[in-house]
């Protein structure tokens, strides 16, 4: 069993306000939620959750994320559960509600949970050392958040003909293209639609239309460099995310972020 708890100020834009691994998992409830983002993942055995008068069962590699002070209780079902957790803070935490979509709850499958299983290991692995690379830390925390975003879509969103037919294909082909000049009407056109009708299918399912998205997906790429390879240029990373001018990628970066990447940067 290894178990972190956090107590130093907090100073990064994301940290681990709690962290541990092989938790013989008790009886848990919360009438008032938690204060922060909850993940509890089964490494062992299984568990019930309920949360808001729903109920989930997480067998092992499987998990849960729950917001901010939403009611939630969980029990073993098996002889025994054993557990991992992740709770999580820092002076970005505000854009958490953002990158999972506003939702209460996020369940995350064992495909998913196998890679967090990992990542949650190799970081408590770091506070075993005699001085912790809190930077470091907080490039896994932001990771491991990452993995959240990837799971935040609606199951009836997936589960929707039109987006499996049309927008799922043009996300595929936005994370493999990103970094070069790719347009709207080349998207549109590799699934044989209308610039406007796959635009107007990108805002009913995603909220935001095909330009907006490729330039979201960009930014997030670039605070992964930003954070990964601290020593790497502005201007090089602008276009190892897909802008070909750096003072454009400025200005997008500051409107979807908040600051700038160098400000971004100076945070750690």
């Amino acid at each position: 069993m290894s178990i972190y708890f956090r107590n130093t100020p907090v100073s990064a834009p994301f940290m681990f306000e709690s962290l541990g691994n092989h938790w013989n998992q008790d009886t848990i409830n919360r009438p008032d939620g938690y204060p922060y983002y909850h993940y509890l993942q089964t490494e062992k055995g299984t568990g019930r959750i309920e949360v808001n008068g729903k109920h989930y069962t997480l067998g092992a590699n499987e998990g849960i994320l729950i917001a901010p002070s939403v009611p939630h209780s969980y029990h073993r079902e098996s002889t025994s559960w054993i557990t991992m957790f992740a709770t999580f803070t820092g002076t970005l935490a505000g854009s958490i509600p953002s990158m999972t979509d506003n939702q209460d709850v996020i369940l995350i499958p064992k495909e998913q949970g196998l890679n967090i299983r990992k990542l949650i290991s190799y970081s408590l692995r770091k506070y075993h050392e005699p001085t912790p690379n809190m930077k470091s830390l907080s490039s896994d925390c932001y990771n491991l958040l990452m993995n959240f975003m990837d799971c935040a879509a609606s199951p009836k969103i997936q589960d929707n003909p039109l987006y499996q037919r049309y927008v799922v294909p043009v996300i595929k082909e936005i994370e493999t293209r990103y970094q070069q000049d790719i347009t709207a009407a080349e998207l549109s056109q590799s699934v044989f639609v209308s610039t406007q009708y796959l635009s107007r299918l990108f805002q009913r399912f995603l909220g935001c239309s095909v330009y907006e998205y490729v330039t979201m997906y960009r930014i997030s790429r670039a605070r992964e460099l930003l954070l990964s390879k601290p020593d790497m240029k502005i201007q090089d990373v602008a276009c190892a995310s897909g802008f070909s001018d750096s003072s454009h990628f400025i200005a997008m970066f500051r409107k979807i972020t908040g600051t700038t990447p160098l400000d971004f940067r100076k945070m750690y």
